[in-house]
């Protein structure tokens, strides 16, 4: 096995607008061009969580996720993570947070991306409009009882939506415990 040093160049292998493909040693990697980070919202409600369902064009079918989005995406490139999630909660979801707490920078698949995202929760959440995105976005939220998340995912996945991987981190004590 070959070790990738730190020390190593890094080559750009090709560059679109929004992705990069990198090689350092045998290494190739892909990431977002400029370091552009992401915020992932965990937005919980009196016991329900607030989930995006919208289509991916990588997965050729729609995902149910948590809200997220670009920091950075609105007119300050150095906006914290928190103001970047309260931002595109509301866009995405309709929703309003009271509180917004950072819980930490994560990275997606650091096996093959740079791509990092902070992750912030959510709470005091009032509806102030529709949300659905922007107009590029075709954005459908659902309000899930905690209780009830593995049923309607198992109703999702059965209906052949895609489900995001940090959907786990609301099924982390169920699958842990086996029950």
């Amino acid at each position: 096995m070959t070790l990738v040093r730190s020390g190593e160049p890094e080559e750009v292998m090709w560059q679109g607008r929004f992705v990069e493909v990198r090689r350092r040693g045998k290494w190739e990697y892909a990431g977002r061009p400029g370091g552009v980070r992401a915020a992932v919202i965990l937005a919980i409600d009196n016991g329900h969580v607030i989930l995006c369902e919208q289509y991916r064009v990588p997965l050729g079918r729609r995902c149910i996720e948590l809200p997220a989005g670009l920091i950075g995406d609105g007119d300050d490139p150095d906006e914290p993570p928190e103001i970047a999630a309260a931002r595109e909660l509301e866009e995405e979801t309709g929703y309003r947070a009271a509180n917004v707490e950072s819980l930490g920078e994560f990275w997606s698949s650091p096996g093959m991306l740079t791509e990092s995202f902070t992750l912030v929760r959510a709470t005091g959440l009032t509806r102030v409009g529709a949300g659905g995105g922007t107009e590029s976005e075709d954005i459908t939220v659902h309000r899930v009882a905690l209780v009830g998340l593995e049923e309607f995912l198992a109703q999702r996945r059965a209906a052949g939506d895609a489900i995001d991987v940090r959907i786990l981190l609301l099924l982390g004590r169920k699958l842990i415990e086996g029950s």
